[in-house]
């Protein structure tokens, strides 16, 4: 088996570059940049990593804030109809610990974004640095375990081959709709610059297809029925109407059946108030 000697935030770096996302036979690039803060927990890891590999295909874009940083992902991904998203990265401590709140609004929203904060040092030799904070009674835990339950997966990297399970992964919940979220890959300090053996397959292309199932005809025939002994129907839109390209055809069924539609936080713009069908918000 061909191997490439790599450090293991180099093989990070190099992976997300090849990972790409389909639907309708169209193809899309599904990380397309990292936003990040550096301190000593990612600077001399993914941060030397992005500085030498990241080039075109994977910029990275400097944050102020760490939430911030997060809910900016989350704004990237809505727009992108889920068909792309943003990394974000942050130092160990406090840092990290910013981004819980954004972790948690894109998972409950189904919003894709990855989450690469920096770890304690998973060999423990160094004590206590900086604002780095574990448990003092389990090193097995530090601040990213607060990920675990605002995050659709989560593992941390205590060894580089770990990688080679944990990030294909990651890569398949952030492209499927019904599962998508925060992603959650928790780094420690020393195992980002940490050099190993990386499979040269690891680096090909991988595509995750977004399959468009049509509903079956007993599931149509149920819904018109519906639709015709209502006595005031009602269409509530959703954020699926934007994530799957349904406004045209939102706008031809309420159009056709001359039923009203009212729409969600998420499905705001999916008809617009200015429709004569349009009732705005709800709920």
């Amino acid at each position: 088996m061909k191997t490439i000697r790599t450090t293991t935030a180099a093989a990070i770096v190099r992976f997300l570059q090849s990972q790409f996302i389909q639907r309708d036979g169209v193809e899309h690039r599904l990380i397309n940049g990292v936003g990040g803060i550096f301190g000593h927990g990612n600077v001399t890891g993914l941060g030397q990593a992005l500085e030498e590999h990241g080039g075109s295909t994977l910029p990275y874009f400097q944050a102020k804030n760490e939430q911030a940083m997060v809910h900016t992902a989350i704004a990237y991904a809505k727009t992108k109809r889920r068909l792309g998203a943003l990394a974000c990265t942050s130092s160990v401590g406090p840092g990290a610990t910013n981004m819980v709140t954004g972790a948690a609004t894109a998972t409950i929203n189904r919003l894709p974004v990855l989450l690469l904060p920096g770890d304690t040092f998973a060999n423990r030799r160094p004590g206590t640095v900086l604002q780095q904070l574990e448990h003092p009674c389990s090193h097995d835990l530090s601040v990213n375990d607060c990920f675990r339950p605002v995050s659709r997966y989560w593992d941390r990297i205590n060894r580089p081959e770990q990688i080679l399970a944990a990030l294909p992964e990651a890569m398949r919940i952030l492209a499927d709709p019904a599962e998508t979220g925060a992603v959650t890959i928790a780094l420690p300090e020393d195992v980002q610059a940490e050099a190993f053996d990386c499979p040269a397959s690891f680096f090909e292309k991988r595509v995750y297809v977004v399959s468009r199932p049509p509903p079956t005809t007993d599931a149509l025939a149920l819904a018109a029925r519906r639709l015709r002994a209502a006595k005031r129907p009602l269409l509530i839109a959703g954020g699926g109407v934007h994530y799957s390209d349904a406004c045209a055809a939102l706008a031809a069924v309420a159009t056709g059946t001359g039923v009203p539609v009212a729409v969600t936080q998420a499905g705001k713009g999916a008809l617009l108030e200015a429709h004569d069908l349009g009732l705005g918000a709800i709920g």
